[in-house]
């Protein structure tokens, strides 16, 4: 009977590549992975880490990721900015909410291909983001206040690049009717929009169109007095519009405007609302001497009949001129034309309106009107 052998029982370190354990005990040489294993493994990771980078850079030139940029490397004049003044209540606000939380919401730039030193990222939206850190970091020298997070994005154009940014102001804190009629008339000078009816629309298409229609009405006072307000984000809306009115109906009147504000500067928003406002009430008032009609000579004035002016006289109610772009269909239907010496005709069926306008529109002439209607 053959003897049996005993077995011994397997080594435990058999093909665990652990040399040093293979060397302790005798038994069969540790083996490393397979070859074919080894080169599967690389592949994959080869891929994964491809997938990776492409995913981070779709999601870069989408402008989906956050990076953390240094201050200095912004340059937050690339865009003409629509905000003109920001109230110091609400920048130290602004600035203790980032001294306790830090910064929250990041800041959209734009990568300047032709940068040149260190302002490597133009300002698309943030500016008041970017101003607080600034001053932080200036009073604190904290090195967390040395950066700030932002969006870097890819606008397709520079119109598209203006509409980020005064989308994202109208969201956050409200511009006034100046400031939003001074950047549509900055953006037309710096050629982003053929005309200013189209700075309008492409700046303004998601607001209400009547608070579109007052914006276009503060563009002809952006026009005319830019350079000598001082205070223009207080001027109120009722004034605003009146101002511009006047001038749209007296062009004359907007240089006077100018040249008084030019020989009595004013020392608070007050006092220029205050010179404004009388200014204008001036001008209305010359306007109603105008067209109220003067007794002749040596004639009793309780015998001649006075019609004052009404409310409904076009000659008192100028209309600023139309740069909304919604209404330029309904503008298309107008028709314009002289009709006698001094008097314009202006007719749109749209609006059921007819207007007479000119040095020739007089108290006469409305009497005349009046007597015509009635025997129709």
């Amino acid at each position: 009977m053959a003897k049996r052998k005993r077995l011994t029982p397997a080594q435990p370190t058999y093909l665990s590549g652990n040399e040093k354990a293979g060397a302790s005990a005798p038994g069969p040489l540790s083996m490393g992975a397979a070859p074919i294993a080894q080169v599967a493994s690389d592949t994959s990771a080869s891929a994964a880490l491809e997938e990776l980078s492409g995913v981070l850079e779709r999601a870069r030139t989408k402008g989906l990721m956050i990076e953390e940029l240094p201050l200095g490397a912004i340059d937050e004049t690339y865009l003409v900015r629509d905000r003109i003044v920001q109230g110091e209540d609400d920048m130290q606000g602004l600035m203790e909410s980032l001294k306790a939380r830090g910064q929250h919401t990041p800041i959209e730039v734009v990568k300047r291909e032709d940068a040149h030193g260190e302002k490597t990222h133009g300002l698309i939206s943030g500016w008041r983001r970017l101003t607080a850190l600034r001053r932080l970091y200036e009073e604190t020298s904290d090195p967390k206040f040395a950066t700030i997070k932002a969006l870097v994005v890819r606008p397709e154009s520079a119109a598209d690049a203006y509409l980020a940014m005064v989308e994202e102001n109208e969201i956050r804190v409200n511009l006034s009717h100046y400031e939003r009629a001074r950047i549509a008339v900055q953006a037309l000078a710096e050629g982003v929009y053929p005309d200013q009816r189209k700075a309008l629309l492409g700046l303004f298409q998601n607001v209400p169109r009547a608070k579109r229609s007052k914006i276009a009405s503060f563009v002809t006072l952006v026009e005319a007095l830019d350079d000598v307000l001082r205070y223009p984000t207080a001027i109120p809306e009722k004034l605003g519009l009146g101002l511009a009115r006047a001038f749209a109906q007296t062009p004359q009147f907007a240089q006077e405007v100018a040249q008084k504000l030019r020989e009595r500067p004013c020392v608070d928003a007050e006092e220029e609302q205050a010179l404004l406002s009388d200014l204008l009430a001036a001008h209305e008032q010359s306007g109603i001497a105008d067209v109220t009609e003067t007794p002749p000579a040596g004639s009793d004035p309780e015998e001649t009949p006075q019609t004052p002016p009404t409310s409904d006289s076009p000659t008192l109610m100028p209309q600023v001129r139309n740069l909304d772009p919604v209404d330029q269909n309904e503008d298309s239907e107008r028709g314009s034309m002289p009709v006698s010496t001094g008097v314009h005709l202006d007719y749109s069926p749209s609006h059921q309106r007819i207007e007479l306008t000119g040095p020739g529109v007089d108290t006469a002439l409305l009497t005349a009107l009046k007597d015509w209607l009635r025997q129709r």
